[in-house]
């Protein structure tokens, strides 16, 4: 049987399908907006990304003018990409193939002038944990304090005095060498501001992640930028409502969404569960995900009844970002790295929860008592039955 070709993009499939008036329906039905509101790059950075094989596309998230607060303007870039070289490869060399092209990346989005920027899951590595095999894999581990990847970006943010969100397998020395998996938040000085661990780990599939870590145990920090409140919901966390109301609850205005994840198990949420919490928590929510198929040198199993395979599958890339209102940009390429800008005006975040209520009418004590009563272990259900 011949091997399916990835779709290299769902937008451009319909955008190329449909008629000008139909495309225009289909926008305002399916991204909130007819215009996507494109945002001009600069010609140099078009030629200069399509020279280091990578997409670039840019949209503007404008806000209502306001009488008594002036426009909150700020430039998000997210990046995905594939691994740069084959598994087999030394640990030192297959880390350094991805810095090296990430550099372009970074260098493109400072040209275009990205306030923050924020990488993909375990962005430095192969997203090896698949395999349970801890060597070698566990020497990509490293301290979210001055590990190599940590050095690596300081060194842009100070440069083009960006804040950028660095999630990796970190290594803390100080509690018996466990490992996380963590982001770790570069302030615009190059200073570590802090470090946001997984709250929810998968165990479902190829996703065997317990094998390396467990449940971080930061809470839900928010980290409060030059350029706006930050929240970073790790990967699986995403599958979890109460997560992301937590980064809400906190103060967060844009919550980055770092995952790696495969066409095989999850293509049919990744739309919609970030563009759902984005309106459920009037904030910002920025979905990254990795690109391409990753081949291992040992086959491994799942315990699914599957034979044992090589590849994890395949990561369909697609990000994209969603604003308080749900409105939408188109996503990245499925199979091709690629920066995604949005110009975001902060100000819509207290705009929608002025249009809507969702925080004001939440019940958060209704749920916290629900909640309190559900944990215990005495619990019994609030079900009425049929005397």
């Amino acid at each position: 049987m011949a091997k399916s070709v990835e779709l290299s993009s769902f937008d451009n499939l319909v955008a190329n399908s449909l008629t000008e008036s139909e495309l225009e329906e289909f926008n305002r039905i399916y991204y909130g907006r007819k215009d996507h509101r494109f945002v001009q790059i600069n010609k140099s950075n078009i030629e200069f990304a399509k020279h280091n094989n990578f997409d670039i596309a840019a949209y503007d998230f404008p806000a209502q003018k306001e009488e008594t607060r002036r426009p909150r303007i700020v430039k998000v870039g997210i990046i995905q990409h594939s691994i740069a070289i084959s598994t087999d490869k030394p640990i030192v060399e297959q880390r350094q193939s991805i810095f090296d092209k990430i550099r372009n990346i970074i260098i493109a989005a400072a040209n275009e002038g990205v306030n923050i920027i924020c990488l993909q899951e375990a962005w430095s590595m192969p997203f090896a944990f698949c395999t349970r095999e801890k060597q070698p894999w566990c020497e990509f581990a490293e301290s979210a304090i001055d590990g190599p990847s940590v050095q690596f970006l300081k060194e842009f943010s100070a440069k083009y005095g960006m804040v950028i969100i660095s999630p990796i397998l970190e290594r803390d020395k100080i509690h018996g060498d466990t490992i996380w998996n963590t982001a770790v938040v570069i302030n615009e000085f190059g200073e570590v501001m802090g470090k946001h661990r997984k709250n929810h780990i998968p165990r479902v599939g190829d996703f065997n992640e317990s094998t390396y870590y467990f449940e971080g145990n930061t809470g839900h920090p928010v980290f409060e930028t030059k350029f706006g409140k930050i929240a970073i919901n790790i990967c699986y966390g995403r599958h979890h409502p109460l997560n992301w109301l937590m980064f809400g609850v906190n103060g967060a205005e844009i919550v980055f969404n770092p995952s790696a994840t495969v066409s095989g198990l999850s293509e049919h949420l990744w739309s919609v569960e970030a563009r759902n919490a984005a309106i459920a928590n009037s904030y910002y929510t920025c979905s990254i995900n990795r690109v391409g198929t990753e081949k291992f040198p040992n086959e491994f199993t799942s315990g699914d009844g599957l034979p044992a395979h090589k590849e994890f599958g395949h990561f369909y890339g697609s990000s994209y970002v969603t604003a308080p209102d749900g409105c939408r940009t188109p996503g990245l390429s499925r199979n091709k790295d690629g920066l995604l800008i949005t110009q975001l005006d902060l100000n819509k975040c207290r705009q929608i929860k002025d249009k809507w209520g969702f925080t004001m009418t939440q019940r958060l004590d209704l749920y916290a008592e629900s909640l309190k009563k559900a944990v215990q272990p005495e619990y019994e259900c609030q079900v009425i039955k049929k005397k």
